[in-house]
């Protein structure tokens, strides 16, 4: 049984075990042991269905970047930061549009930290510290099982002793799993995040409200709640996709992010987002420390513009947009708009992943790589914004991502300059 690092959801959990021999694992949840066991694989690397050498597939997906006049690379959120930085670079020697799964996802709450900017802190300060907790949005029992029992709900720290303690309140438009768990479960309609944060900014500040209930919850309710977060010692609140992919997106954020600017005038609170693939903040932190932005970046004329809107992925393949795409440990056949996918289909399509997906069945190039934290080592961001570098395990037949995107920019440098 060896030590192992999580490379699942956002927790990277770095005090689990695991015996590559054995598949048996400890103090991994379901969705982290799932990850570690053996499954099926992508055997080789192949062109056009047919297997390959690693190097004749390299060669072939650097014919086709570097034939495009605009490739789409994109995916990057399972992989290390290593690879994130040789696919950045890349992206800009192929003059392409890097973009990455949180584009669909929490990206709008990056356009509210662009405004507003985010009052944060780690997981450790809220393990240690935090006497109240909402979960507003999110539904970490289902999606990040250990986050409650390793900083949240039931973790023990430095001021923290017990789970009587902590308040944890869940908002959300249905009673998932995680209001099992919750001193307090308040139910919104959908679509009025927005609204309540607002009522919650003027009841904390001592004004009233006309309307006698906001977004289905009464105006005493939400003058309980206010208070009770004006008086904690140490609050967070933990949003998820339900505020950032439900109407206001970015603004709800925004909102929020202004409530808790209010909190700070009488308590200590911070924000932060429940951020779900294991380096998905890595995806979007690699390409801010080299060209300034997170996601949706256009290179093609030479120099990176941002603009989400125009140069996401989705945006792309509807716009047909791009005429090659390079994905990196994603599946966006599996997830985006059939039209996208339709796109995806008419052009040449380049996959580099450790297991197959529906992605796999559309790409012309198909790289298997190693799996992060198993059979590769490298950096990788928590969900909030802590390094940590992933172990490798056991030794494997199948290149690094970081490897083969490191060869692919070697052999697209030396075209362009020859």
């Amino acid at each position: 049984m060896a030590y192992a690092i999580c490379t699942f959801c956002g927790n990277v959990c770095d005090d689990v075990e695991f015996d590559v021999n054995t598949q048996k694992g400890k103090k991994l949840c379901a969705l982290g042991l799932a990850k570690f066991r053996e499954k099926e694989r992508i055997k080789s690397p192949m062109v056009d269905g047919k297997e390959v050498s690693y190097e004749e597939a390299i060669e072939k997906a650097v014919e086709i970047l570097v034939s495009a006049k605009k490739p789409l690379l994109y995916g990057w959120a399972s992989t290390v930061n290593e690879a994130i930085r040789y696919g950045v670079l890349l992206t800009e020697k192929v003059r392409g549009v890097y973009d990455q799964c949180a584009s669909v996802c929490h990206a709008p709450g990056t356009l509210a930290v662009i405004e507003e900017g985010i009052p944060g802190g780690s997981l450790g300060a809220v393990k240690n510290r935090a006497d109240m907790v909402i979960f507003w949005g999110s539904n970490p029992l289902e999606a990040h099982p250990r986050h409650p029992t390793r900083y949240s709900v039931m973790a023990k720290g430095f001021l923290i002793k017990n789970r009587k303690d902590r308040k944890v309140v869940v908002v959300d438009v249905r009673k998932t799993k995680s209001a099992s768990m919750a001193d307090k479960f308040i139910q919104i309609r959908p679509g009025y995040d927005y609204a309540i944060i607002s009522a919650l900014r003027a009841l904390a500040k001592g004004e009233d409200i006309e309307a006698d209930e906001v977004g289905g919850v009464p105006k005493e309710e939400l003058a309980e709640l206010a208070e009770e977060m004006k008086s904690a010692k140490y609050g967070v609140i933990f949003y998820g996709l339900g505020v950032t992919q439900s109407r206001g997106r970015d603004r709800n954020v925004e909102n929020a992010v202004k409530l808790i600017q209010l909190l700070n005038r009488y308590t200590r609170w911070i924000i932060w987002p429940m951020r779900g693939h294991y380096n998905v903040v890595g995806a979007g932190e690699v390409p801010a420390w080299e060209v300034g932005y997170q996601y949706g970046i256009d290179f093609s004329r030479g120099y990176p513009r941002f603009s989400p809107a125009e140069f996401s992925a989705v945006e792309m393949l509807l716009r047909r947009d791009c005429d090659a795409m390079l994905v990196v440990s994603s599946d966006p056949a599996a997830h985006f708009p059939r039209k996208a996918v339709e796109h995806m289909k008419k052009i040449p399509v380049i996959q580099i992943d450790p297991f197959p997906n529906m992605t796999t069945l559309l790409s012309n190039v198909v790289i298997p790589s190693a799996v992060a934290g198993i059979e590769a080592e490298g950096n990788v961001y928590r969900m909030d914004g802590i390094v940590l570098r992933v172990k490798k395990l056991v030794d494997s037949q199948y290149w690094s991502d970081e490897k083969i995107l490191h060869e692919m920019l070697k052999i697209v440098e030396e075209k362009l300059e020859g």
